[in-house]
């Protein structure tokens, strides 16, 4: 496990009801952290080496739950390692970076998985299924939405080391959902988008809406923002041709609560634990981390592809990357997808 922070929680908490595995070392910056994850978690070793994390005997997958601007050289390093490795988003601070990550999978022939939350959340897959089997005819439009009042990770707020705003860092997620329900086989060709800093300090976007023609004339539209109050706000809604499925992973939840009290913890983002709350009764099932691990490891066990891998991230990097194009051009702005064949 590379990282201590709240991502690698969930990761934690999901693999404890994954069969057939165990984590034998937690790296992270500094021995501090590295000690306190491994004590909370009871991993048997930390270390704060993370070349040697890698490359231990023991080792036979690589979870990389690291800071965006470390996802390059960590997931580079377990490919040179020849071990199989699974990155959460986005996979790249932008679709070079991406593109290298992929290359060095495919080059040294590893298994690899994307992190995607979305592709595993109980709701967004039953109502896949129901997308498969017909229930609503032809998907025309997708709208993805993600939003909360701010990353809680410090490299969040720095252009150079997360790579840009929530446009990127939860754009991704929206871009995963429009194509989940689109089809993946169908490609992403050009995005017309808006970004601006409406409230926070920053030196990028905090607010951002954008749209994805589809080659098959389908529409995602994508909403990424940290101007919402009241804890995360995670919705997808999907149109067809006989009918519409709408998902609201956040607030459609079976708790609903008011209390002059605090209700303990209640979802992350959650600005306040009194007054009407929605708690989660259990956040890392309800997100898809449970679904995610279990995924990885039986498909690394079983020696099948995974259902999202780093080509699924390389083009959720690539739209992004067309949106900011188009939030400066303020024109339509192709998908440059040249990396799936430079990378192969």
């Amino acid at each position: 496990m590379l990282g201590s922070g709240f991502v690698c929680d969930f990761y934690m908490n999901a693999l404890r009801y994954v069969p057939d595995q165990r984590v034998v070392v937690n790296f992270s910056k500094t021995e501090a952290k590295a000690q306190d994850f491994a004590q909370r978690w009871r991993v048997p070793e930390s270390t704060t080496d993370m070349q040697a994390a890698i490359e231990r005997d023991d080792v036979d997958l690589v979870v990389v739950g690291l800071p965006n601007f470390v996802h390059r050289d960590a997931c580079i390093a377990a490919a040179e390692a020849g071990k199989a490795v699974v990155c959460t988003k986005p996979l790249g601070r932008n679709a070079p970076e991406a593109a290298e990550i992929l290359q060095a999978v495919r080059q040294h022939g590893v298994f690899n998985g994307y992190l995607e939350t979305e592709a595993f959340m109980p709701d967004v897959l039953r109502a896949k299924q129901a997308v498969d089997d017909g229930a609503i005819g032809k998907v025309l439009i997708v709208r993805a939405r993600e939003a909360h009042t701010g990353s809680h990770a410090s490299y969040a707020w720095d252009a150079s080391t997360s790579g840009g705003g929530p446009l990127l860092g939860m754009g991704v997620h929206a871009v995963a959902a429009c194509r989940l329900f689109i089809g993946k086989d169908v490609m992403p060709q050009e995005v017309m988008c808006w970004a601006d800093t409406l409230e926070h300090d920053v030196p990028f976007e905090d607010n951002a809406v954008a749209l994805v023609r589809f080659e098959n004339r389908s529409l995602g539209q994508i909403e990424a923002g940290w101007s919402n109050h009241g804890g995360m706000d995670v919705r997808t809604e999907i149109y067809g041709e006989d009918g519409l499925i709408h998902i609201d992973a956040t607030h459609g939840v079976p708790i609903k609560a008011f209390s002059l009290h605090s209700m303990g913890y209640v979802q992350e983002k959650a600005d306040s634990d009194t007054g009407w709350t929605f708690p989660q009764s259990d956040e890392a099932w309800q997100y898809g981390y449970h679904g995610q691990m279990y995924h990885f490891v039986r498909c690394l066990e079983d020696g099948t592809p995974a259902a999202e891998d780093f080509e699924d991230g390389y083009i959720s990097n690539a739209v992004i990357d067309a949106a900011y194009r188009s939030a400066e051009s303020r024109q339509w702005e192709a998908v440059d997808l040249s990396g799936l064949s430079a990378s192969g």
